[in-house]
């Protein structure tokens, strides 16, 4: 027995409250087909990248693609590149070359921009 659940809007009441329809099993595969499709591979570097693009973001230097605009946010910024910082940290001495001098460049870069982009 499929136990799949998708949330639906609910015609009334509190907004963004919503009840539970149950999934045929042929639309939850086809769900989860399209998101495994639309994934990139979870990897050590794909976890700094999205949390490097956040950063840029926050920084204000990429536009966010939800609203196609550039927004500053440098606290947002701070708890990312610290967030890294942290990263770093806690992989130490378990990084291959490469993992290790991508998050290196990466929060290196992040903590110059930070700096000009905070003055």
């Amino acid at each position: 027995m499929n136990t799949n659940f998708q949330k639906t809007k609910k015609s009334s009441g509190f907004s963004g409250v919503g009840k539970v329809k149950k999934m045929s099993e042929t639309e939850s595969k086809k769900n989860k087909q399209k998101t495994q499709e639309d994934l990139e591979e979870a990897t050590f570097l794909s976890i700094v990248l999205r949390l490097a693009t956040g950063s840029y973001i926050s920084l204000g230097l990429v536009e966010d693609p939800t609203t196609g605009k550039k927004n500053k946010d440098l606290e947002m910024a701070k708890y990312l590149i610290d967030s890294l910082r942290i990263l770093k940290d806690k992989t130490k001495g378990n990084l291959n070359k490469e993992e290790e001098g991508y998050l290196n460049n990466i929060i290196q870069d992040l903590e110059l921009k930070f700096v000009k982009e905070k003055e």
